[in-house]
């Protein structure tokens, strides 16, 4: 044990008397460590970023767009319609037992105006249960409710951006008129701030009833451009989208492989997203192992010459009865010590990184990266020191002598 530990304390003098070579050893490794978990944070923080995107859309939704179909020529030969019959086929209980709401939603972007205040906005026209199935909570006031879509009324729930952007601070807008477009709206609530996803922002969007919106902005309709879909629960969310389908195919006189509409599944947009992500989070680690493997060889080369430089050492120590595991136990030692520090200080250096926003995303430090990171720069150490370790304690005392 007593020789064991002196060939501890040999092995950090060895690194302390060459401290500069020391140090730039050390940087491959801290550069590789740092990288690792910096990517990895990167990677976590795009996936959780578009998840997140996702679901702000809407709690277990699914989203039907309405399309025409064309004959090969090129005139229209059928116009399908999301129309209030198709509302009333999806609702039914005993139709779609997995639907919990149905929305039609009509939308339009218009510049709000609210005296000298202008902010451009995308009024969406629907009914009560939309602001549930798209993750809208009202933060102060009411929700549009089911009498406004009947009577026409002309008031609008504001999102939080639409909201500073038309009103001064310390101003309560509820109770306020603007004007969107040409016509007058009162504001009876503002809506939680949901936050932006990509190019868009949920939060700049007035909510108000679809009558209301066709009165006064897009004129009439007897059909809808889009349903957003409620289901009962995530796990059934694949039932209730057949169910649509099949109730969707029957009314239009056709079958579901011809459906004349998209069908857009939340879940399937989730997984699809979460598994690309993956694929991109593995793609970032395997750039940052390439920067380990560099730290590795650094560590390697600079060991050899270690070697080379300390022979005559190496003869001493053997020739005075030093047996080949302390020889091979020293230099390994000291390959480890480089490796662990540079992958302790890029550690830290990595985590300080990813409390910054990078590129755009804010990184999520991964709990595993870490210890992922430091249990890696051990592997380095140990295996870019075994050769010149094995190399040193393999030395003839004699031949190592005589070295100059």
């Amino acid at each position: 044990m007593f020789r064991l530990l002196d060939s501890v304390r040999m092995a950090l003098r060895g690194i302390g008397s060459n401290w500069l070579r020391t140090l730039l050893t050390m940087l491959g490794v801290l550069i590789g460590v740092a990288s690792v978990i910096v990517l990895l944070a990167i990677g976590t923080g795009s996936s959780q970023s578009i998840q997140n995107s996702i679901q702000s859309l809407g709690t277990n939704t699914l989203t039907v767009f309405s399309a025409g179909q064309f004959s090969s020529s090129g005139p229209q030969i059928r116009f399908n319609q999301l129309n209030a019959q198709s509302i009333t086929l999806l609702s039914n209980r005993e139709n779609a037992p997995d639907v919990k709401s149905v929305s039609p939603v009509i939308s339009t972007s218009v510049t709000a105006t609210n005296g000298t205040l202008t902010y451009t906005t995308s009024v969406i026209g629907s009914t009560p249960s939309y602001l549930a199935a798209s993750n809208y909570t009202v933060s102060a006031g009411r929700a549009i409710t089911s009498a406004d879509v009947a009577a026409h009324a002309q008031v609008v729930d504001l999102g939080a951006s639409a909201a500073s952007g038309l009103f001064s601070v310390g101003s309560n807008p509820l109770g306020q008129q603007i004007t969107l477009g040409n016509a007058q709206f009162t504001v009876v609530g503002l809506l939680a701030a949901k936050g932006s996803s990509g190019l868009s922002n949920a939060d700049a969007v007035a909510i108000a009833p679809y009558t209301a919106v066709e009165d006064q902005l897009t004129g009439e309709s007897t059909s809808f451009s889009e349903l957003l879909i409620q289901g009962r629960s995530a796990s059934t969310l694949s039932l209730a989208q057949g169910e649509v389908e099949s109730i969707l195919a029957a009314q239009n006189d056709t079958t579901v492989a011809s459906l004349p509409f998209t069908v857009l599944n939340q879940a399937s947009l989730i997984s699809t997203a979460t598994s690309s992500a993956k694929t991109f989070t593995t793609l970032l680690g395997w750039v940052a192992a390439v920067s380990l493997l560099v730290g590795a060889i650094g560590v390697m080369n600079i060991m050899l010459v270690t070697v080379t430089e300390r022979t005559r050492e190496i003869g001493i120590r053997k020739a005075i009865g030093a047996r080949k595991l302390i020889v091979l136990f020293q230099f390994l030692v000291e390959s480890v010590v480089i490796s662990f520090l540079g992958g302790v200080i890029g550690a830290a250096a990595g985590i300080g990184v990813s409390h910054f926003t990078i590129a755009g995303v804010k990184p999520v430090l991964a709990s595993y990266s870490v210890p992922l990171a430091l249990g890696v720069a051990l592997g380095v150490g140990v295996l870019a020191g075994i050769y010149p370790a094995y190399r040193a304690a393999s030395l003839r005392p004699v031949d190592a002598l005589r070295y100059e």
